[in-house]
């Protein structure tokens, strides 16, 4: 498929400002490898292609394991998680289907709200939005699959 639109060329302020978001995100307290998680599933519920290609380099270069990636569709069913990470991932599964509920279920927060702090809450949350946002940008405008490459930074930390 070829890309439509290079967005990022199209309208920079707006790519700047939601790289922003990206940017005030890995200097939050959440762990770099759930927010891998949570952009791959997201990807994943949304059928990214780009996105799916990208956060599995950036998830691999930041050692996430091939079999957690793989069963992520399924967390559910395995013990692969973390508790922290489970409730994430029912956050974010939550949040990406919001127009078939309308709702956060009460039950659903409080599981949430075991593992995260407020803030960390609302910055899972704005992971959740941002990832979101960029899948339906690079769904739009046809962002060609494959072409990524993990910034060289990243390789050197996983020795690649």
């Amino acid at each position: 498929m070829t890309q439509r639109i290079e967005y990022n060329k199209v309208a920079p302020e707006a790519f700047r400002a939601m790289f922003g978001l990206e940017s005030y995100l890995r200097k939050t307290e959440l762990e770099h490898s759930l927010l891998h998680l949570i952009k791959f599933r997201v990807s994943q519920i949304n059928g990214c292609a780009y996105c799916l290609d990208m956060h599995s380099k950036d998830a691999r270069a930041g050692g996430e394991t091939e079999q957690r990636l793989y069963c992520l569709p399924a967390w559910r069913e395995t013990s692969f998680y973390t508790d922290r990470e489970r409730a994430a991932l029912e956050w974010a599964e939550h949040l990406t289907l919001i127009s078939d509920t309308k709702e956060v279920p009460d039950e659903l927060y409080e599981r949430a709200r075991k593992q995260f702090g407020e803030k960390e809450l609302v910055d899972l949350s704005l992971a959740v939005v941002a990832i979101n946002g960029w899948n339906r940008l690079s769904i739009a405008f046809a962002a060609e699959a494959g072409t990524y490459e993990v910034p060289a930074a990243a390789k050197h930390t996983t020795g690649e």
